[in-house]
């Protein structure tokens, strides 16, 4: 019996706590998470063992371990509000972008900074599709450790502004079904409505049910994707 009553406890105490880290995480919203600092990091393997802890060893405290919890839970969103609010907070906080490149020269002494090889530098180059040293004109460590580069002029892809002096506004294409179902909220975003939708769908041949997913681009074309694609 002690040991059935055992295992009840432990399994109140993870399905609370996996609802309760969830809604920790919605609570610290995404972008904790998006990019995250060495702290944060440290921050979420705390919270991952103080509640694998409080989940398995029924002797712990459940109460000092809910506490623990939300103690290290909101010290990251505290400094994250700080950080926001006061830029010098944020630069002693983050840190700031290194240069390793300029003008298309290595500066040797923020790589010792920062304890960087010029191996680890040029693996982390090469990484962006950039294998010769001459096409860099400028490049950053972050502090998140990510590589920003910007390549020579001349080295730089053309785009459609360098032809043209003038180019059309593009918008992000909308999904107007998903899963069968019609979106209302997109249709109104680009002034359209079910009407319009019924028409192109007819001009396909197909009957509106049978969509699975339809989208729309910037010049009203219309993407289908059926639920019975009949392929083999």
């Amino acid at each position: 019996m002690e040991v059935i009553a055992s295992w009840i406890e432990v399994s109140i105490r993870s399905i609370c706590i996996i609802f309760g880290l969830f809604l920790i995480t919605k609570f610290l919203g995404k972008k904790q998470f998006s990019k995250l600092s060495f702290f944060e990091y440290i921050v979420g393997i705390t919270i991952g063992d103080i509640a694998g802890t409080l989940s398995m060893d029924t002797e712990f405290n459940i109460a000092n371990g809910i506490t623990s919890i939300l103690i290290w839970s909101l010290v990251p969103v505290i400094i994250s509000y700080l950080s926001l609010r006061n830029k010098r907070f944020r630069k002693v906080l983050e840190g700031t972008p290194t240069v390793f490149v300029k003008s298309g020269k290595i500066l040797e002494q923020n790589l010792r900074k920062e304890k960087y090889t010029v191996d680890e530098l040029m693996e982390q180059i090469r990484k962006q599709r950039i294998f010769h040293l001459s096409d860099l004109e400028y490049a950053s460590l972050e502090p998140t450790g990510e590589i920003s580069v910007l390549l020579k002029k001349n080295k730089q892809p053309l785009t459609y502004g360098d032809i043209f002096r003038h180019w059309p506004t593009i918008k992000e294409p909308q999904t107007l079904i998903m899963e069968g179902e019609i979106i209302e909220e997109s249709l109104s975003e680009i002034g359209l409505n079910r009407s319009w939708l019924n028409e192109e769908i007819d001009k396909l041949g197909i009957k509106i049910e049978d969509v699975f997913f339809a989208q729309v681009d910037n010049f009203l074309h219309l993407t289908v994707d059926l639920y019975e694609d009949q392929l083999k």
